[in-house]
């Protein structure tokens, strides 16, 4: 009788767990399409590339890209197509404080230097594409 009783409350905390598991709380489909460009930051339609923190809109992947300078080495791009319910085909753009940009649909801020969410219901961070840099020009690919 001890084990009927311990096999039904294992089992059941087992089902629960799986069920946990199994909660979906977004879907995370952004149509990525095939990406690969370069951009002469000496252009002065990217001058804002030239220093940490500066960034621009490019166009290309799903919603368009932002480039974004995190370092003196390092430039990131990331698609602009919100990772919230993405079917909503929302765009993010980035905000007053130049460091995070902002999904209006659903007031989720993702950080530029990562692009991970840092407020709102986003728990996905933005698509990051592949980038190489070599201090004047910048390959965008994936």
């Amino acid at each position: 009788m001890k084990n009927s009783s311990f096999l039904t409350i294992y089992s059941s905390i087992l089902l629960f767990l799986f069920l946990l598991a199994c909660k979906k709380e977004e879907n995370n489909f952004i149509p990525v399409p095939a990406v690969d460009f370069t951009v002469n930051i000496n252009n002065p339609q990217y001058i804002n590339l030239k220093s940490t923190g500066g960034w621009v809109y490019v166009s290309g992947g799903s919603k368009g890209i932002i480039l974004y300078r995190s370092s003196e080495e390092n430039i990131n791009a990331f698609d602009r197509h919100a990772t919230y319910q993405p079917d909503n085909n929302c765009r993010v753009m980035v905000d007053s404080s130049d460091i995070a940009a902002i999904d209006t649909c659903s007031n989720s801020r993702y950080l530029l230097s990562s692009g991970n969410p840092i407020s709102g219901p986003a728990t996905l961070p933005l698509y990051q594409y592949e980038t190489t840099f070599n201090g004047d020009v910048l390959r965008v690919f994936n």
